[in-house]
């Protein structure tokens, strides 16, 4: 089936139809019957959705992608170069491979990178893609990963893990033993072959829930993607004892904003009532939990010790948005039906009481325009709204 996908009529077939629309394409026939047309279909889908996530596999002929759902759980080419730049050395091996983004760039860092995988289809198009993408400095083993580490018997520079939740967790709260494989249960066993591991993690899972479960943790890693965060990076040396980085990272179109810090040095941060200036963290910050880090660092006064907005009277360079302050109100009814009933607004909610849905419909506020309005509770543990105006994009 594979070796058919890659013949030259389907493959142009597949490049002409990608403005089609799939639901479309479906209704029609099947131009080569000796093909499944649902897995022609899903070659296009899945070069379609790749386009802005894999643009280097997009514009590479005769690549083959997988099934949907492995396209939706990859890494994208962003996310997956950060992590290549936290591993160096000669042999990495990548124990659950899927369709091998990180590896790709891995490989581009380390002499031998293994993508083991137990899904067979997965393991041949990953060893396929290897070609034409000229890494051939990859080599792929399918099977389970623990009995191919142990088969292998070798020392590893690195070993990279992204384990996956376990489909009888659904709705539980998230935990590194619900996932396959299971590394907390696995950890003495993976430093028999090496003494430093990255395990990628989603960005539901807690912190210090993950650090209860793990040890030898040196560096702990928030990626966000156009201030939305795509992955918790873990990297853990064998015998570390230290307290761990906390880094920061939000990889927007233009920039790229990073801090780090490290978790439980003490900070002590200044409180104020609103200035000039207001200041939002980024989602990687606010994932990072570096709170008072982050007045410390940049020398900005907190609105509450859980409000986690920052003020100051001058504009400085900040990992965030930056806001003018043009009004401050008391959050009362007088006030709200004078500044902001049946206005058009951006709403953002931070240590205050009703949603953001609960107060549009309370006060009848419609969404969109250029005043930015911050629902939060001040020092003295007023509910209060600041009325601003945006300074900057992310």
């Amino acid at each position: 089936m594979l070796s058919t996908l890659l013949h030259t009529e389907v493959q142009e077939f597949i490049q002409a139809s990608l403005e089609e629309q799939v639901s479309v394409l479906a209704l029609k026939k099947n131009p080569f019957p000796d093909l499944s047309w649902a897995t022609i279909l899903n070659q296009i889908a899945a070069k379609q959705k790749a386009k802005t996530k894999l643009p280097s596999w997009f514009q590479t002929p005769n690549i083959l992608y997988p099934s949907k759902i492995s396209l939706e759980q990859t890494s994208s080419e962003k996310t997956a170069a950060y992590k290549a730049n936290l591993v160096s050395g000669d042999s990495l091996i990548d124990l659950t491979g899927g369709f091998g983004i990180d590896d790709y760039y891995f490989a581009q860092k380390i002499k031998q990178v293994i993508h083991c995988e137990i899904n067979a289809e997965l393991s041949d198009i990953v060893n396929h893609n290897r070609v034409p993408l000229q890494a051939t400095n990859i080599k792929c083993y399918q099977g389970d990963s623990t009995l191919l580490l142990k088969e292998l018997d070798q020392k590893w520079d690195w070993i990279y893990i992204d384990p996956s939740r376990r489909n009888d967790t659904k709705g539980k709260v998230f935990m590194l033993k619900d996932c396959l494989p299971n590394v907390p249960d696995l950890l003495d066993f993976y430093f028999e072959y090496t003494s430093s591991l990255l395990i990628k993690t989603a960005p539901i899972l807690d912190i210090s829930a993950g650090l209860l479960e793990l040890k030898f943790v040196k560096e702990i890693h928030c990626v966000a993607v156009d201030n939305e965060v795509k992955e918790l990076l873990w990297v853990l040396e064998k015998n570390y004892t230290a307290a761990p980085e906390i880094f920061a990272c939000n990889i927007g179109k233009t920039n790229t904003e990073r801090f780090n810090f490290t978790l439980g040095a003490a900070f002590q941060p200044a409180y104020s009532l609103p200035k000039k200036f207001l200041f939002e963290p980024n989602a990687a910050l606010m994932k990072s939990g570096g709170f008072e880090a982050i007045a410390t660092a940049y020398t900005l006064e907190k609105l509450h010790p859980h409000s986690h907005l920052y003020t100051a009277d001058e504009v400085i360079s900040f990992p965030g948005r930056t806001f003018q302050i043009n009004m401050l109100i008391e959050y009362s009814k007088n006030q709200m039906k004078a500044h902001l009933e049946h206005k058009t607004a951006h709403i953002t909610t931070r240590n205050f009481p009703d949603s953001v849905e609960s107060i549009r419909k309370k006060w009848k506020i419609k969404d969109g325009g250029s005043q930015y309005c911050f629902f939060t509770t001040n020092i003295t543990n007023e509910k209060i709204v600041l009325l601003c105006t945006k300074l900057n994009e992310l």
